[in-house]
């Protein structure tokens, strides 16, 4: 079979019509391939199909909700769904999977957007933190049984920073919701059970410091740079040798009215 390289990305664009603009720019200057997003907030009948057609991503695939949330996937290459999952019963539109078809290749994506968790970090004061644990249980249980030995790639705003390096300071957020200890050890948990292998941390080894995000509370969000690695890609055994490089685009937190996380880029031949 002809290897193909192609780039893939996953971004949490905190609203695809407010930022369409910004999508398309992204896609055409870094000549994307499948871009999975996150919290679309919007439902399906409203995202914006045109625009990304007229673009060249002829290709989608949409689990949209009013309001919040919503995931989807964009790509230049032929898309067909695979089956839905709700983790932790939240019927909230959280995850989607899909196969693309690349020639006579083909391999699965499928797209987290996991629950932030809330502010507190106690199963018994917050349902929400509760919520979140138990959407990363589900997906271990899932991975166990479903993913181990299919080429694949999972991506998204998994909202938690596992390591040390993935926040601006270890020790004064290890209270706060994302690098909680409960959290980081859930998620490398998942990690561990799916055999999965985290890409970034792949290309870019700690002791590195890496981000995705940057609140949108700090006036200069380059100068504090109290950033938090929210966003990530994990390859199954099977498709992991094949990426080539993995790239974070942080110029467009620096976008007129950004989102507040950036884009995740990983060059795989498939």
């Amino acid at each position: 079979m002809t290897a193909h390289s192609l780039k893939i990305a996953t971004w949490n664009i905190n609203s695809v019509r407010l930022r369409i603009d910004q999508v398309i720019k992204f896609l055409t200057d870094h000549n994307i391939d499948v871009l999975c997003l996150q919290e679309i907030k919007c439902r399906n009948e409203e995202f914006p199909f045109k625009a990304f057609k007229k673009a060249g991503y002829e290709h989608t695939q949409v689990h949209g909700q009013k309001g919040y949330h919503g995931v989807a996937v964009v790509s230049k290459l032929p898309l067909s769904a695979l089956q839905a999952q709700d983790f932790a019963s939240m019927n909230e539109s959280r995850y989607q999977a899909c196969v693309v078809e690349c020639g006579e290749n083909i391999f699965e994506v499928h797209n987290f957007y996991i629950p932030a968790g809330g502010d507190i970090p106690d199963v018994t004061l917050n349902p929400k933190f509760k919520d979140k644990l138990q959407f990363i249980e589900d997906t271990t249980n899932w991975a166990a049984v479903n993913s181990v030995g299919n080429r694949a790639l999972l991506m998204g705003d998994f909202n938690i920073a596992p390591l040390v390096s993935d926040v601006w300071s270890h020790k004064q957020l290890l209270d706060v919701v994302s690098h909680t200890p409960i959290e980081c050890e859930t998620l490398l948990n998942w990690q561990r059970k799916g055999e999965f292998v985290d890409l970034i941390r792949h290309f870019h080894p700690e002791p590195v410091p890496i981000f995705t995000w940057w609140s949108y509370r700090a006036q200069d969000w380059q100068a504090s740079n109290r950033g938090r690695r929210l966003d990530h890609i994990w390859a199954t055994q099977a498709l992991a040798p094949f990426a080539q490089s993995l790239e974070i685009i942080t110029e467009t937190r620096s976008w007129e009215r950004p989102s507040d996380h950036v884009p995740v880029v990983v060059s795989v031949n498939v």
